[in-house]
Parts: C-alpha cells; sequence; structure tokens
C-alpha cells in the first residue's frame, strides 16, 4: 500500500500542509531549516504508525486548534486524527471502521523509522536480513560450528608452530645409535670377542707346538738313517702339517674390545645423546601431526564457508547483489561503510519492502547529503522498483516536488487563509 495524498495541521512546525506523493519514486519535501519538512515526516510516522510515535509537543506552538491528520491510502483507506486526544479513526474504502491492527498489518515500523535499521550495527543489519529470508538460525548454527573449528585450528596451529620450534632447538648426534645403549649387551660383545680371541690364542700356541715337533724330526733323521724313508715321510706330512697351521694362523686377527670398553664406560653419555636424538625425532613427529591436524581443520572451515554460500545462494534476498558475509552485509562486493549512500538507502528500502511486502512506501529525512546525480539514481530505482519514498531535502532546488516554508507549502498559504477564512464566517452564520 502507499499513500495518495495527506493533509496535516497544527503538528509541530506544520501550520497546514497538503500533498499527493508521487506513487512511484522520490517525492522530496525541501526548504530551509526549522521550517517543519520533518514535521511532515513524523506527522505521517504518527497517523499511520500509533500512539508510540507521537511527538512529545505535538501540537505547534501557538495554536489552540488540536493537530489533525488526514491520510489518503491509494486502496481508499482513510487515515485520521483529530481532535482534543487527537482521538484515530481508520474508514476502510466500504465505510467500515478499523483501528491500529488495521494499519500494523500493512505498515512497516522500519518504513516509519529507517534511520533506525541504518543506524544499527552491521551484524545488526545482516540478522534483519537473515532472519527475513529465513535462514538466520540455520546460519547461525553454521557460523558457531565454523567458529569452534576456528578456535580449535587456532590451537592446533599454535601446538603446531611450539613443537615445531622445539624440536628445532633440541641438539642431534648423528653418531648416536638409534635406540639406548643395555651395559650387558655390551659385556656380552666384550664377553664374545675374548672368547674368539681365546681360540686364536691356542691356534697359534698348536703352531709353535709343530714347529717343535719338526725339529725333532730332523734330528731323527740324521740318528736313524735305517729309518729315513719313514723319517722322510714322516718329515714331509710335518712339514704340511706345519704350512696348514702357519696358513691358519696368519689369517687371523685379534678383535680390540677398545671400543666396547670405551662405550662400557662412557654409556650414560652415549644413554644421553640417544635420549636427545629420540627426544628431537618425537618433536618432529608431533609437529606433524598437529600440522596435519591443521590441515583437516582448515578443509571443515572452508566446507562451512561453502555451506553458508551456498545456503545465500538459494535465498530469496532482497536485492540481486545483496549477501551477508562473515557477519555483515554486503552489496556490489562492498561492506556497508563503503557503499555509496544511494546504495545505503536502496539496501535499507528493499529490506523494509522484505520487511512487509504490504508496505509500499518509506519515509527518509535529511537527503540533503546526497548530490543530484545520486538523488536521480535513487528516485529511477524507486521507480523501477514501483517504491514510494517521501524525503526531506534542505534546498530550494527544482529537485523538490514542494517547498515547506514557514510551516506552509510554498504556494499553498493563500489557499490554507482563504480555507480559514471560509471555516471562520460558516461557523459565524455568515452563509
Amino acid at each position: 500500500m502507499k499513500i495518495n495524498k495527506l493533509e496535516i495541521e497544527n503538528v509541530k512546525r506544520i501550520k497546514a500542509v497538503r500533498l499527493e506523493p508521487a506513487q512511484n519514486g522520490l517525492t522530496v519535501i525541501g526548504g530551509n531549516n526549522n521550517q517543519g519538512k520533518t514535521s511532515v515526516l513524523d506527522s505521517i510516522a504518527w497517523a499511520l504508525g500509533g500512539e508510540k510515535y507521537r511527538p512529545s509537543e505535538a501540537t505547534r506552538a501557538g495554536s489552540a486548534v488540536p493537530p489533525a491528520l488526514k491520510i489518503v491510502m491509494d486502496n481508499g483507506l482513510v487515515v485520521e486524527r483529530k481532535g482534543k486526544n487527537s482521538a484515530l479513526k481508520v474508514t476502510d474504502p466500504s465505510g467500515k471502521k478499523a483501528g491500529q491492527q488495521l494499519l500494523n498489518e500493512f505498515v512497516e515500523e522500519l518504513a516509519l523509522n529507517l534511520p533506525k535499521f541504518m543506524e544499527a550495527s552491521g551484524k545488526e543489519k545482516a540478522q534483519t536480513l537473515l532472519n527475513i529470508i529465513g535462514v538466520g538460525d540455520k546460519l547461525a548454527k553454521i557460523e558457531k560450528e565454523e567458529k569452534d573449528l576456528y578456535n580449535e585450528r587456532l590451537y592446533v596451529g599454535r601446538v603446531a608452530d611450539q613443537k615445531a620450534k622445539y624440536a628445532k632447538e633440541q641438539p642431534y648426534y648423528p653418531d648416536a645409535p638409534k635406540d639406548l645403549v643395555s651395559p650387558s649387551e655390551l659385556i656380552r660383545q666384550q664377553q664374545e670377542i675374548l672368547a674368539r680371541n681365546g681360540e686364536n690364542q691356542r691356534k697359534r700356541e698348536r703352531a709353535a707346538q709343530l714347529q717343535e715337533e719338526v725339529k725333532r724330526a730332523h734330528a731323527e733323521v740324521s740318528r736313524l738313517a735305517e729309518l729315513l724313508e719313514e723319517a722322510k715321510q714322516k718329515h714331509l706330512q710335518l712339514v704340511k702339517d706345519l704350512d696348514i697351521a702357519s696358513t691358519t694362523a696368519k689369517d687371523l686377527t685379534d678383535q680390540s674390545t677398545a671400543e666396547l670398553e670405551a662405550n662400557i664406560a662412557n654409556i650414560e653419555e652415549i644413554n644421553r645423546k640417544v635420549r636427545a636424538n629420540l627426544d628431537k625425532e618425537k618433536a618432529e613427529d608431533d609437529a606433524k601431526e598437529y600440522q596435519r591436524q591443521y590441515t583437516d581443520l582448515t578443509g571443515k572451515i572452508e566446507g562451512m564457508r561453502e555451506e553458508k554460500t551456498k545456503l545465500l545462494e538459494h535465498a530469496d534476498l532482497p536485492l540481486p547483489d545483496l549477501s551477508v558475509k562473515d557477519g555483515e552485509l554486503i552489496y556490489k562486493g562492498q561492506k556497508w561503510d563503503n557503499m555509496s549512500g544511494s546504495d545505503q538507502l536502496k539496501v535499507s528500502t528493499a529490506i523494509v519492502r522484505k520487511l512487509n511486502p504490504k508496505c509500499g512506501f518509506v519515509l527518509l529525512d535529511k537527503l540533503e547529503q546526497m548530490d543530484m546525480d545520486t538523488l536521480k539514481e535513487f528516485g529511477m530505482w524507486l521507480e523501477a522498483e514501483g517504491l514510494q519514498a517521501i524525503a526531506t531535502r534542505v534546498s530550494t532546488g527544482e529537485e523538490c516536488s514542494i517547498i515547506i516554508e514557514d510551516g506552509y507549502v510554498a504556494g499553498q498559504e493563500t489557499v490554507a487563509a482563504e480555507t480559514q477564512k471560509v471555516k471562520k464566517e460558516w461557523k459565524a452564520g455568515v452563509f
């Protein structure tokens, strides 16, 4: 629903104003400061929004006549407030009377008080939009899960960095064995070496013995000529045995136990190095594990963000380029504080319409911050969207639909004065 026409008398700074706003697009109420521009918007809000919008000083200063408001909607509904108590009267096209409850069905609160939305925090704006499109609860759940994952990832990342730093600071001994050294194992190895060395010594002693026997055999050969042949055979055999024994003994090498003895003596130092190496390897493994967890959590967070994106992509948003990112409104890729004044008004007005599709109008105060191009752009957008906006602007330029001067619409003062004269004469019985 939209406003067809309105009549206001004796409200705040208004003496008498009549206005027929454009059905689609922007109707700008211009004028200098303190002439009654904002009083027009306050009067509309009071007439349609109820007592909570009643100005604290509703009656125009110096007027003995109480306020009178009349608004005719585009469906023929008539809204009036007049009399001493400014009682509400709502009459539908069929003549039936109604009240504030009927007005509340098609009047969106933010349409009467758009600054309430525009001055809200970024998160409040975003939450309003999300609630309108019906994804607020689901998105809040996803964002909570995403936040929990983010906090967990933050913790894991810190621990991974600490582990990596600790591992880097640990000493490493490349010459140390992989496992801790056991004293009993070193002693066992030493005993085995000593046993092998003892066997080598016995073989050496056997070689010396055979050599002595060869000497005796030579003597036996000289002394016993008659047994020469037998002695020769025995001699040859002994020589062969000697060769074999000498060869075997020559190739034998004793193993040193010095290293084992040193290891036994330095076992605590060796094991200290082994433990240091094991600690470093453990820290490196821990750092790798936490890094793996960090990567997994990153993947889950990205999945949550994709889910949020899909949720908003399929939502029925008020504007094509409007969305929510990281808890804030985004329009054409820009956050609220980076949007142009025109875009901020577009977003706000579109959200008002989405809040209550029955409400086809919005009130806007103080548009003087907009330059002419921005004002024109916003007006064209309103027309294209079939929306009605009634706004004020400190200006007397051509962009203004009407100019308020001293509580009147410029050019209507004479008409208003004549009307008052006719009313007085009628009451006095002149006619």
